[in-house]
């Protein structure tokens, strides 16, 4: 009761230093039968990797050497050229394939988002809920000249003609279903804390989703819009049956007007790589080329936004 502590070890008792341990033990081998499967089976995946790699390298190889030399800014801004005639450019296609995009993305984008809060935080387990996210899946395997049919007879013989609002529409329904389901998995991944102190201080489910939620979950929504984007840009068969093809500008006299014939990139891919004109072929070349790079640079400026916006989220 002096407050000294005395040792708890009985008197003779001398206490022994911990067994060394053998390093050796640990170290891997290709002698011992789990270190050379798990070094067989690297060595494959790799391989298999790089094999996979091989047809896409090769293809932007090809365009690289085949449509890059036709590439040039009078290809990017002139007017496709007829049969004989040399020269010539693909700008009222990029126009073109640009304002469907666009379209289709005003129509898919809202929607498939409004679909996923639903999906996700109205009524997740309802049966209502079940069959949308079933039909949504069926969607993203839905044969893309199907859309076009169904935007065919939905749009272009009730409007009386081609025209790119046929365009984006078909092009709106091979994009919605890949929207709605990255949407819904984005916001089902938001920690339910930031649900629970949103709720915690007052917030109603509209605030709650609209101020919390999707901001949150932007960098996986941006993610599936980016790709359904990808995806757009490069269909042929839809354009075909709404679309068709132009080889004029979409607007006339300071104007655009979005209910006639529209050439996209895809479709003149589709129908110079046929023709038996050089000029022609070398074209289809470089717009598929541009198309391409089109598509990559939109994907690498939604990666761009994506991860600015979860680093300023983070900080």
């Amino acid at each position: 009761m002096n407050g000294t502590v005395t040792s708890s070890v009985p008197p003779g008792r001398i206490e022994q230093s911990p067994a060394r341990i053998d390093l050796r033990h640990l170290e891997k081998s290709l002698r011992r039968p789990r270190s050379a499967f798990s070094f067989f089976m690297s060595a494959v995946v790799g391989l298999m990797t790089i094999t996979a790699l091989v047809p896409l390298f090769s293809v932007v190889f090809m365009l690289l050497i085949r449509g890059g030399k036709k590439l040039s800014l009078s290809v990017l801004t002139e007017l496709p050229p007829s049969a004989f005639e040399m020269g010539g450019g693909f700008g009222n296609a990029i126009a073109g394939t640009l304002v469907m995009v666009g379209i289709a993305a005003l129509i898919s984008v809202p929607f498939g988002i409004l679909a996923a809060v639903f999906l996700a935080e109205v009524a997740p387990q309802s049966k209502l809920a079940q069959v949308v996210r079933m039909c949504a899946k069926l969607l993203t395997g839905f044969p893309s000249i199907l859309a076009g049919v169904f935007a065919y007879g939905a749009v272009v013989l009730i409007a009386g003609g081609f025209s790119a609002f046929a365009g984006g529409m078909a092009l709106s329904i091979l994009m919605l279903p890949t929207v709605m389901l990255t949407a819904e998995e984005a916001i089902r991944m938001v920690p339910s804390k930031i649900r629970e102190a949103a709720v915690g201080m007052g917030a109603t489910q509209v605030q709650t989703v609209s101020m919390v939620l999707l901001p949150t979950a932007f960098p996986g929504i941006l993610t599936g819009v980016m790709l359904a984007v990808a995806r757009a840009a490069g269909e042929t068969a839809p354009l075909l049956f709404t679309a068709l093809f132009s080889n004029y500008w979409l607007g006339e006299g300071g104007h655009i007007d979005l209910m006639q014939p529209t050439a996209s990139l895809a479709v003149l891919i589709y129908n110079f790589s046929s023709m038996p004109f050089d000029n022609q072929v070398e074209l289809a070349w470089a717009a598929a080329l541009v198309l391409v790079l089109m598509v990559l640079v939109v994907n690498l400026v939604g990666q761009s936004l994506s991860r600015t916006r979860t680093e300023r989220d983070s900080q």
